[in-house]
Parts: C-alpha cells; sequence; structure tokens
C-alpha cells in the first residue's frame, strides 16, 4: 500500500516508466517505417506483390506489438509493487497472440486472394475460400492460446467442440449445406469467379463471388442473381468458359438463289480468313469454315459461317465486326442479302 500510495503521490516516480513507454512506441514506429521501406524497394526490384500484402495486412498489428513492447518494458522498470506487476505477463501474452493470430489469418486470407489467381487454369479466388483459410488459421491459434498461455488440456475442450457440433448441425441444417455446397462449388472448378454460365433455369451472368451462404452472379443488364450454394450444386449449368475460353460462333448469310453457292462460299471463307488477322478476337485456330447449310431457304440461300473467338465477352463484337465484313465484301462484288430477318431460320 506504501508503495502505491508513493505512486500516486510522487509523479516522478512515474517518468521513468512513462518515458520508457513513450521511447519505445516511437522507436517502433520508426523501425516498422524503415522496414517497411526496405520491403517495398525488395518488392520493386523483383516484381513482388510482398510489399502489398505485408504492409496492408500488418500495418496494424504491427503497431499493437510495439504498443505491448512498451507496456513491458515500462512496467519491468516501474515501481508498480510486485503482485500488480504478476498481472501484466499473462495479459500481454494473451494480446499478443491474439494479435499475432488474427495477423497471419489476415496475412493467409491475402495471400490466397492475391496469389490463387495466379495458378494455372485459376481464376480470382472466391471470398469462401478466403475465408475457409482464414478461419483454419484463427481455430489453430486459438487453442494453441487455450494450452500454452492457459494450460488448458485440448480434450476436453475437442470432445465439446464434438458435441457442440452435432447439436449445432442440427440447428443449421440449410445452413450447413448451403457451405459445404460452396465449399464443393469451389474446390471442384467447374465454376470460378468471372465465368459465364447458364443455369437451366435459363438465369445466365458472370459468376462474381461464392461465399459461405450463395453464390451471386452479374447479368447482362447489370443485375445481381443470388443463387443459394445448394441449388447451384443441384443445378445443371453450362460454363461457357470451360474447357477453356474459346467459344465457336456461328452466322446465317443468306444471298439470292441466282448465285453460284461455290462463288459465294469462297468469298465468304476468303474474308473469314482475312478476319482471323485483322478482327482482334477471331482466331485462326480453330480454322473458320462455312457450309452450304440449311441451304434453299424461301427465296434465299442461306450459308452458315463459322469462326472461332477468344472469349465469351468478345461474341457480340466479332460477330458484328465479322457480319459487317461479309456483308461489305458480298456488296462489293455485286451479290445482295436478299433474306429478311424474320424469315431466317434458326
Amino acid at each position: 500500500m506504501n508503495d502505491m500510495h508513493q505512486i500516486l503521490t510522487d509523479p516522478f516516480v512515474l517518468a521513468i516508466p512513462l518515458a520508457l513507454l513513450i521511447g519505445t512506441i516511437v522507436l517502433g514506429l520508426v523501425a516498422r517505417r524503415v522496414v517497411f521501406k526496405l520491403v517495398q524497394g525488395w518488392a520493386k526490384r523483383t516484381d513482388s506483390q510482398l510489399d502489398v500484402l505485408l504492409i496492408d495486412t500488418l500495418r496494424g498489428p504491427i503497431a499493437l506489438w510495439i504498443v505491448i513492447l512498451a507496456l513491458h518494458v515500462a512496467t519491468k522498470n516501474s515501481e508498480i509493487p510486485q503482485p500488480y506487476k504478476n498481472y501484466f505477463p499473462p495479459a500481454l501474452q494473451v494480446l499478443w497472440g491474439l494479435s499475432f493470430t488474427i495477423a497471419i489469418s489476415q496475412f493467409a486470407g491475402s495471400m490466397v486472394r492475391f496469389y490463387g489467381g495466379s495458378v494455372s487454369g485459376a481464376k480470382s479466388v472466391s471470398s469462401l475460400s478466403q475465408k475457409l483459410v482464414q478461419f483454419s488459421i484463427l481455430i489453430i491459434g486459438c487453442l494453441w492460446l487455450s494450452k500454452v498461455i492457459f494450460n488448458f488440456s485440448l480434450a476436453p475442450i475437442i470432445t465439446g467442440l464434438g458435441v457442440g457440433g452435432i447439436a449445432v448441425a442440427l440447428a443449421l441444417q440449410d445452413t450447413l449445406s448451403n457451405l459445404f455446397a460452396g465449399f464443393y462449388v469451389s474446390v471442384s472448378g467447374l465454376v470460378r469467379i468471372g465465368d459465364y454460365i447458364q443455369l437451366d433455369s435459363k438465369q445466365e451472368g458472370y459468376i462474381t463471388d461464392i461465399n459461405w451462404r450463395c453464390t451471386t452472379m452479374r447479368t447482362g443488364l447489370n443485375n445481381l442473381v443470388v443463387i443459394p450454394n445448394n441449388k447451384l450444386g443441384q443445378a445443371i449449368f453450362t460454363n461457357y468458359f470451360l474447357p477453356d475460353g474459346r467459344m465457336v460462333v456461328t452466322i446465317l448469310c443468306g444471298v439470292g438463289q441466282d448465285v453460284d453457292i461455290d462463288v459465294v462460299e469462297k468469298l465468304l471463307l476468303d474474308e473469314l480468313m482475312q478476319c482471323t488477322s485483322e478482327v482482334e478476337s477471331v482466331l485462326a485456330d480453330p480454322r473458320p469454315a462455312v457450309r452450304f447449310n440449311p441451304g434453299p431457304w424461301n427465296t434465299s440461300l442461306i450459308f452458315q459461317v463459322v469462326f472461332s473467338v477468344t472469349k465469351f465477352a468478345n461474341v457480340p463484337t466479332a460477330r458484328s465486326d465479322v457480319r459487317k465484313r461479309l456483308y461489305r465484301r458480298l456488296r462489293a462484288e455485286g451479290i445482295a442479302m436478299s433474306f429478311p430477318a424474320a424469315t431466317t431460320p434458326e
């Protein structure tokens, strides 16, 4: 009690620990700034994203660690009575352990988000995959804190989690169904962020995210379609980005019945081959083709023009560009496209 009375009545007793507290924080912040500068310089020389990952993820936790270190140094060199000092180390250990676990969890999530799409054949990582990684690390960190800092036995905790897990599973059947369906959809590789899919219910659009409950899809009208994961896992759908991004496009081209079909076929194919080098999204491999199909239709001869484009998003532009070039080429050769659109067969 006398020690506490001296601390409260004599402000100079607090001068040394307060100076150590402020000095440690200042030195820590300076050291953090120097380290971040070194990391940024290294990342620029190596074209690495490590600086973004480290700085964005660890900026806050490192500041907290500096404060924890400053409190430790200040209390060690203070006149606080020993019984009160004994409370500081475990409290700082818990705070450090929690902050370290959260920092590692955030860093792992950032790693998954930044580098997951760099894997061959992969695209952007879904939020579900990122959250699962972060949650797993948080669970491991909390178990480690329970064992190392609080010296709890893990066996009762694991047993309790098992019994509690059964009760939770019964109460949250729909939620867990969506969670596991979302996990399956994410790891299967059949639906990826950025893919364009069409469901058997006729909704179609680009996949924007897969989270723990639902998958979101952006339509061509810029609306958002929300699909429960368990529904998507059971649905029949077409993925226009698999097995690769190439798309086969067909155009029906009609001419009058008095023209030579061999001449028209040659002109169309020649113009298609020019498109492969002059229209950016049209591919030369596989080779474009012209077929006399379905052939005679009402008062027209209809040809089917077939070519491939680099990806689904380029289909409307490529179809329009190729159609305009074919129309101009036939007009230049004195061949008119004579059939009305309403009578064109599918």
